[in-house]
C-alpha cells in the first residue's frame, strides 16, 4: 500500500508533537520534583528537624514524592520515598470506611447502638450511653470522653476483651456534655472498633487487613511503630527532651488502634485516600456510601474534617494525626482529583505548622506544574 507524501508528513508531525508533549510533561514533573526536594531539604535543615516526606497523588496514584532528613538522628540512614510513616489519627478515616463496608455487608448499621451490640453492659455503663449510635461515635457526637483513663490496662486480656473492658471502665459515669455536642474522642473510635469486633469475631486489625489493606493492595500497611526493633531499616519517631531530639521506637497502647495506630508508605496511604476522588477504581463501596462517609455533622464526618476551600474549587477533606512522636497531614481536593500528603518522624508544638507549610507548597507546586 502506497502512502502519500501528505500522509507521511502528517504522521511525522504527530510523532513530533507527541514527543514534544511527553518531553514537556517530563520537564514539568522534574521541575516540580526538584522544587519539592529543595523545600523539604531547606525545612529540615533550617528547622533542625529529623526528617520529612511529602507527596501529590491523584486517583491513579502518586504524581510526585520526595523526602529529606534521617530515619534516626543518631544514624546516617536517609529517609527514602518507600519508607513507612505512622499516620496517627488519620487512621480514623480508615476505621470509618471499614464500618461502611461492614454496613454494606449487613453486619452493622449506622444506627446500631452500644447497648444493641453489647446488651450485657446495660447495668455496668451509664444509661446516657446506651443509645449512642455508631454514626455518632464516628462523627464525635457520642458525648464520649476524649480518651480512656488508662489505655495500657488489662494487658493480660486478649485484645478484643481488653478493648471491651476499657469501654466499660470509661462509660460508668456520665460526662457533662449536652446531647449531640461535639467532643473529639479517641475512645469513641475504639468503641466503634469494639462494635466491629463483636459482630465479626475478628480484631479490628484483622478486619483492616481483610477489608481494606488487602483489597487496596496496601502491602506496606501495619500497626504501631514501623521497622525492626532497634534497627534503622525504617524511620523512628522523635520528640524533644531538654531541647534535643530523642528517637523512640514506641507507639500508643494497641487498644487505641481504631483511633490511630496505622503506619504505611505514602504510596499506599494515597491508595486509600483515592477512594474519595471522583471515578476512583474501587469495588469496596458504591458512590452513595462513599458520599455518606464525608457528609459532615458540623465540620466533621466519619474520620474527615470537611471544609470549603477556594484552591480546591469547593469541598476539601483533611485530617492530621500524631502519636506525639510522628505527625501526618492529608488534604483531599475531590474536584481537582488531587491528594496532598505530608509525614514527619517527629512531633512537637510546631509540627502542625511545619506540615501546613509543606501542604501549601504542594498545592502551589500542583498549580504550577500539574494543573
Amino acid at each position: 500500500m502506497k502512502i502519500s507524501f501528505t500522509s507521511l508528513m502528517l504522521i511525522c508531525w504527530i510523532q513530533i508533537f507527541s514527543t514534544a508533549v511527553c518531553t514537556s510533561n517530563s520537564i514539568k514533573a522534574d521541575t516540580g520534583s526538584q522544587r519539592l526536594k529543595n523545600v523539604l531539604a531547606k525545612t529540615v535543615s533550617e528547622e533542625k528537624l529529623p526528617g520529612m516526606i511529602a507527596a501529590i497523588a491523584n486517583k491513579n496514584g502518586l504524581l510526585l514524592i520526595e523526602s529529606a532528613g534521617r530515619r534516626n538522628v543518631n544514624s546516617f540512614m536517609q529517609i527514602t520515598k518507600n519508607d513507612l510513616f505512622h499516620i496517627g489519627s488519620c487512621t480514623k478515616a480508615m476505621t470509618g470506611t471499614l464500618m461502611a463496608i461492614l454496613i454494606s455487608d449487613n453486619k452493622l448499621s449506622w444506627e446500631s447502638t452500644i447497648i444493641e451490640i453489647f446488651p450485657e453492659v446495660k447495668n455496668s455503663i451509664h444509661k446516657k450511653y446506651h443509645n449512642i449510635t455508631l454514626h455518632q461515635l464516628l462523627t464525635h457526637r457520642g458525648e464520649i470522653p476524649a480518651n480512656a483513663k488508662d489505655w495500657g490496662i488489662y494487658t493480660n486480656q486478649e485484645l478484643k476483651e481488653r478493648r471491651l473492658s476499657i469501654m466499660k471502665d470509661n462509660l460508668k459515669e456520665a460526662n457533662q456534655l449536652m446531647a449531640g455536642e461535639n467532643l473529639y474522642s479517641n475512645l469513641g473510635y475504639m468503641i466503634a472498633g469494639c462494635m466491629a469486633e463483636r459482630v465479626t469475631g475478628l480484631t479490628w486489625e484483622e478486619l483492616m487487613k481483610k477489608y481494606l489493606f488487602e483489597p487496596l493492595g496496601m502491602k506496606s500497611a501495619g500497626f504501631g511503630a514501623p521497622g525492626s526493633n532497634m534497627m534503622f531499616d525504617q524511620p523512628w519517631g522523635h520528640n524533644k527532651l531538654h531541647g534535643e531530639w530523642v528517637p523512640r521506637q514506641i507507639d500508643n497502647p494497641e487498644a487505641l488502634g481504631p483511633a490511630g495506630t496505622v503506619h504505611c508508605t505514602l504510596k499506599d496511604w494515597a491508595k486509600f485516600v483515592a477512594l474519595q476522588l471522583p471515578k476512583n477504581k474501587n469495588s469496596l463501596l458504591n458512590q452513595n456510601q462513599l458520599d455518606f462517609l464525608i457528609e459532615p455533622i458540623g465540620s466533621y464526618a466519619c474520620g474527615w474534617g470537611v471544609h470549603e476551600r477556594n484552591w480546591a474549587n469547593g469541598i476539601a477533606l483533611t485530617h492530621s494525626g500524631s502519636n506525639t512522636l510522628w505527625y501526618a497531614t492529608v488534604w483531599v481536593a475531590p474536584k481537582l482529583n488531587r491528594i496532598f500528603l505530608v509525614g514527619t518522624n517527629f512531633a512537637n508544638e510546631n509540627s502542625g505548622i511545619v506540615c501546613d507549610k509543606i501542604i501549601g507548597e504542594l498545592i502551589q507546586i500542583n498549580q504550577e506544574f500539574y494543573h
